[in-house]
This record gives C-alpha cells, structure tokens and sequence, in this order.
C-alpha cells in the first residue's frame, strides 16, 4: 500500500502542474487536442485525489455496522475513478474534436508579455514538458508495480492485483503517455501538412484511448468491488497448511475473499477425525488460524466449520438442486442435519470472529 500511496502524490503533483500548462496553451493558440490533454490532465488530477480518499477511507477499523472494516471502500473510489475518466476525459475529448473537425483553424500565436510567439512552438513546448513530468509520473508507477507483480507477466499481474489504486495509477500514466504522443502528432502533422482538421482527429484519438482505458479498468475494478477470491497460490497455502494437521481427516472446502487490499477472510470446511476429544480439536483449530495467517500476512480472518464430509457434499449438492412441486413451484431440496455442534473457541481482540464457527462438543 506504501508503494501505491506514493506513486499516487506523484501522479497527482506531475499531472496538477501538466493540466496548468495545457490549459494555458490552448488558451493561448486554441488547440483542440492541447484543450483535451488538458481535461484529461485534470480529470486524473481528481482521479488520483479520489483514490487517496479511497485508501484514507479503507484504513477505518471495523465497527458495528461494518465489522469486517471498510476495506472495500478503495475498490468503490476506484470505479469512480474509471467511470471519470470515461465521461470527464474520454466522452470530452471526442466531442471536442468532432467540433474542430467541424470547424478547423490554426493554431493561433500567442502574445506573453508583448512577445509574439508562434503557436505551434508554444503546443510544442507545453506537451514536451508534459511527456517528461509524465513519463516520470509513469516511471514511479511502473516500478511500484514491478515489486509487486513478482515473475507474473504484466497482464496477469493487473487481472490478479486486489489493490486497483496502484493499477488505476500505473493505466492512467500509461494512457497519458499514448494520449501525448497522439496530441504531439496531431499539432505537428497539422503544423507541417497545413491541415488543422488533424489537430481534432488527434483529439479525438485521446479520447478513444481514454474510453478504452476506462472500460477496462471498470472491469477490473467491477470484480474487486462484488468480492473476488484470494490469489491462488494464497489458496493453495491455506489449503497445504490444513492438511498438515493431522485431526483433519478431510478439507471439505476453502473458501476466500478480499475485504480489501491487504485484508483476505477464509473460510474453512473440515471433517476432522471422529475420535478426536473436543479439547485437541479447539487446540487444532487454534494452531491453523496461527499457521495460515503466519503464511499468509494479508489474512485477517479465518472461520473454521466442522462438518462431516458426507454431510457437506449433500448441502453443497441441495444448494444446486430444485425439485418443481405439483403447484408449479420449486422447493429447494433439504440436506441431512450435520451433527450437533458447539461454539468455537472465539478469539478475543480485534480479530474476535463473529458467530458461525463450530466445532464438536
């Protein structure tokens, strides 16, 4: 989270500045596409202020109304992002350059302090200074990114990430860049060729990266924000880890799911050997709850349900099947009562689990 908070301040400060000189630059010479980029620059300036209001709200400890914390609230902040940038960069620079494809003027020169400047070197200037800030806006996020993808590939990294502020980051800088480079061709190519139209194609071709952009990012984020599953090699740990015990005669099911970030709540179904006294099961469960949160430092919470094997294919199997009665309605088939339980050992302090956790009495 460090490394995505910091690459964040620098998006935010790099793109600040880079909306400021846009907007004087179309200001000054009237470019379409310098009047997109400078939208975008400021949508992402908002974007990434959005995020850390994510990330602040997310850090809140859990309460009664929300006892598994506020984890999520970084994946909410993080779709707006998305939506933001589709409507507010992308939606805009489109209908910007339909209008200078419409109609198409030159780029005019500019007057500073009664020095005539031609407009073409001044757009030049600004989106030379703006490649350089963003590029080592980019550069930050990209080796944020870096320490935390391991040997994954790029894209595999982005689709298994559970922190989209630092995706979020990384795309945006990245479409940044694209869009630069669009607008520079488009305000030289229309320099050179005497063509101004090209200068609102350019504009709109930021936008078509920024929509794209946007939707993928809206899918990705989409998945966090319903509950996704741990990483599966997170799942495989979990489930190496109870099969080292040896009370448990079968792992009957491992479920997970990010509550944030960093915060990952397990769910454990087994059958444990039915000669085992309560006593030894209460220290089994005690020691995989330690174990599985030594192996896995992101997992907060670990519910542990006995159950008998057979006992739970059958609910899991009733769960998939509804039998139509005579009336034209579905009654969902009832599974065989699982064997009587007690409450769990429940753990005290801020990890205190809530009711729903069994094991044989």
């Amino acid at each position: 989270m460090a490394e995505s908070t910091g690459a964040i301040y620098t998006a935010a400060g790099a793109n600040l500045a880079i909306a400021a000189a846009k907007f004087v630059g179309a200001f000054l010479t009237g470019s379409t596409a310098m009047l997109a980029e400078g939208a975008h620059s400021l949508v992402d300036t908002a974007n990434q202020i959005l995020l850390l209001v994510g990330l602040k709200r997310a850090d809140k400890p859990a309460d009664a109304k929300h006892p598994f914390g506020y984890g999520r609230e970084v994946y909410f902040y993080a779709f707006i992002v998305a939506l933001f940038i589709f409507l507010g960069g992308g939606i805009f620079a489109i209908y910007e350059g339909a209008h200078k494809i419409q109609h198409p003027e030159p780029a005019a020169d500019a007057t500073v302090f009664g020095v005539q400047l031609s407009g073409f070197w001044v757009n030049v200037s600004i989106l030379g200074f703006a490649i350089l800030a963003e590029g080592y806006s980019c550069f930050v996020a990209v080796k944020a990114f870096w320490a935390e993808k391991g040997n994954r590939t790029a894209i595999t990294a982005i689709k298994r990430s559970k922190d989209p502020s630092l995706y979020t980051i990384l795309v945006e800088d990245v479409a940044a860049l694209i869009g630069l480079v669009i607008a520079m061709s488009g305000v030289v190519a229309a320099h050179v060729l005497d063509m101004p139209v090209l200068d609102g194609w350019a504009s709109i071709g930021i936008g078509v990266v920024l929509i794209g952009m946007s939707i993928f990012l809206m899918f990705e984020t989409h998945g966090l924000l319903i509950g996704e599953a741990a990483d599966p090699e997170v799942v495989r740990a979990i489930d190496a880890a109870v099969r080292e015990e040896r009370a448990v005669r079968h792992v009957n099911e491992v479920l997970t799911q990010h509550l944030g970030p960093s915060d990952i709540l397990v769910n454990l179904s087994l059958d444990f050997a039915d000669e085992m006294p309560a006593g030894e099961v209460e220290q089994t469960v005690a020691r995989l709850e330690r174990r599985i949160k030594a192996k896995s430092p992101d997992v907060k919470r670990v519910f542990i349900e006995i159950q008998d094997r057979k006992a739970h294919d059958a609910t899991t199997d009733a769960a998939k099947t509804d039998v139509p009665t005579d009336a034209g309605k579905k009654d969902v088939v009832k599974a065989p009562a699982t064997p009587a339980t007690s409450p769990a050992r429940a753990p005290s302090g801020p990890e205190s689990a809530p009711p729903g956790s069994a094991v044989p009495a």
